[in-house]
């Protein structure tokens, strides 16, 4: 049977979105539980040093420094590296003055974070250097626990989870979701020895492979672990060394996916081997990280060529995606404690993330750099 060309357009389009979000997800657990490749923990206390590269972020440090030094870790053993990236606020002065000689300060001209954490590599003498950003609380036994992963020659880096709490609102509740769906693709890829980064706010890696980056990558926490993983080690996700974040607005969201999925644009020209067929990463990467950057375009393929499609196709499939589109461009009008506020909020929070992906096509005629926003959050009811 000779399918007409707009049909065939729809059809691989509407495949390609499906299988991005829904199929390769569902393949990849599939696989996960009859190929599980489980490591070797045992706590071994190991010197551990500590960077937090901060941009006036004097609101944070007081509790981030708390957070730390109540870690359930050998107080001899660990130390804390602040460093500012051109700071302009009270951060220089809250750091260089607090009364534990374990946190230390290092103040540096604004170059941007992989210059900072490279800096830093220089000035720190663990065994293990755990990178965090000065947001995020740590549970008092989440080094504990990575460093315990390091027991496993193997393993060369290990990322903890971020924990989003609740939001007031159904938009701050959606981005916690985008985190949940996210956190199970890496549960399972981890299962198999298929990590494809880290989390940049909590994440350890042995001092040996921590090498310094180019000033303007935009995700050190994908870059040096693939150092590592092309050096033959593995990359693993222990949930249990938790970090604790509030959640942040759909805008902030947009811009951080901006950074991230132009970060992901980045990391092939400086890892081609990760797009090569031979490389056993390949079919993840491709599924999980291209296929990320396609699906706007493949989503606006399905839009376009639903125009063509035959009756009553045609008409089903545009009247279907403009209630869709519908949803999200009324959802900030729709009232707080609907009932369609809870479907219109989650397809918005779909629908801005998946325009983030084609805005990341801007690191290639601005400085990525500029990709940087200041993250926006709120308070949290009852925490």
């Amino acid at each position: 049977m000779h399918w007409p060309m707009p049909v065939l357009v729809f059809l691989w389009s509407a495949a390609f979105v499906l299988y991005v979000l829904i199929g390769y997800p569902l393949l990849l657990a599939a696989w996960a539980r009859g190929h599980a490749q489980p490591i070797r923990k045992e706590f071994f206390p190991r010197r551990v040093s500590i960077i937090v590269p901060v941009r006036n972020g004097a609101a944070w440090i007081e509790s981030k420094i708390q957070s730390l030094l109540l870690s359930d870790y050998p107080e001899g053993l660990l130390d804390i590296l602040f460093v500012s990236d051109g700071s302009t606020d009270a951060t220089n002065q809250l750091v260089a003055e607090y009364p534990d000689s374990r946190v230390r300060l290092l103040a540096l001209e604004g170059g941007g974070k992989a210059r900072a954490v490279s800096s830093a590599f220089q000035h720190v003498d663990g065994e293990v250097l755990v990178l965090t950003d000065v947001r995020q609380s740590f549970h008092p036994a989440a080094i504990r626990y990575m460093v315990s992963c390091f027991a496993d020659a193997s393993v060369g880096v290990v990322t903890g989870e971020l924990v989003i709490r609740e939001g007031n609102n159904q938009e701050e509740h959606n981005t916690g979701l985008y985190w949940k769906y996210e956190k199970w693709i890496r549960r399972n890829l981890n299962r198999i020895d298929a990590m494809l980064g880290a989390t940049g706010s909590i994440y350890a890696i042995r001092r040996e492979l921590a090498v310094p980056m180019p000033d303007d990558i935009l995700l050190d926490d994908v870059y040096l672990p693939f150092i590592a993983a092309f050096k033959g080690h593995r990359i693993y996700f222990e949930d249990e060394a938790k970090a604790y974040d509030l959640p942040t607005s759909l805008n902030s969201e947009f811009w951080r996916k901006v950074r991230t999925q132009a970060g992901v644009y980045q990391i092939m020209k400086h890892f081609p081997a990760l797009i090569s067929p031979l490389n056993r990463r390949f079919i993840h990467f491709l599924s999980h990280k291209l296929g990320r950057l396609f699906l706007p375009f493949a989503m606006l393929a399905v839009a376009i060529s639903s125009f063509w499609l035959p009756e009553p196709s045609r008409v089903l499939m545009l009247s279907l995606q403009a209630i869709f589109y519908g949803l999200a461009v009324l959802d900030p009008v729709i009232p707080e404690g609907s009932p369609l506020k809870r479907i219109s909020a989650v397809i918005r929070a779909f629908v801005v993330l998946v325009a983030a992906a084609a805005c990341a096509l801007t690191v290639f005629i601005r400085p990525a750099r500029s990709l940087w926003r200041e993250t926006q959050v709120s308070a949290v009811q009852g925490k």
